[in-house]
């Protein structure tokens, strides 16, 4: 069974972050298992010199993990298409892929009036809206710090889901 996905449709600087720091506890209180899949358009860091996978990366591994009893990470010292990355997410309830605005999920736009740029997506083209300003939709529209109507409205939207399946 797929996992309902949600590409989070936005400009750098719009307030994703913030609003999925409310968002996520609010998914957690109502029961769901979420990942969140931050796509980075520039190249990270994510292991620290000197450290025991960092040299296994350094000496030539494609793929190095590192398993604790409350943790575990893979990284893949390769390209890795990003649909690829969040098919292979399992055991969550949702999805939620920040920074994917061209990927082929379902958009929530956020939109922030103020931010001088114009929407990342079309709105009428959006399952969802977080604006601080009526956009042209027939899409739920959120406000900015509504982060417990859009988690309730995702919850249902999971839900749905699960019967259908």
């Amino acid at each position: 069974m797929s996992v309902p996905t949600y590409a989070l449709a936005a400009w750098s600087g719009s307030g994703k972050t913030t609003f999925l720091e409310k968002l996520l506890p609010a998914l957690k209180e109502r029961g769901l298992r979420v990942a969140v899949v931050k796509h980075d358009g520039h190249d990270f860091e994510l292991d620290r010199e000197g450290k025991d996978t960092w040299r296994l990366t350094r000496a030539g591994a494609d793929v190095t993990a590192i398993v604790s009893a409350t943790h575990a990470a893979v990284m893949e010292n390769r390209p890795v298409p990003l649909e690829e990355v969040v098919a292979g997410i399992r055991n969550v309830d949702l999805i939620l892929v920040e920074g994917a605005k061209n990927g082929p999920w379902k958009k929530i736009l956020f939109y922030r009036a103020g931010a001088g740029k114009p929407p990342a997506a079309d709105p009428k083209r959006c399952a969802a809206v977080v604006t601080d300003t009526p956009l042209d939709t027939r899409a739920p529209s959120f406000a900015l710090d509504d982060a417990a109507g859009l988690a309730d409205w995702l919850t249902e939207r999971v839900r749905n889901y699960a019967e259908l399946t």
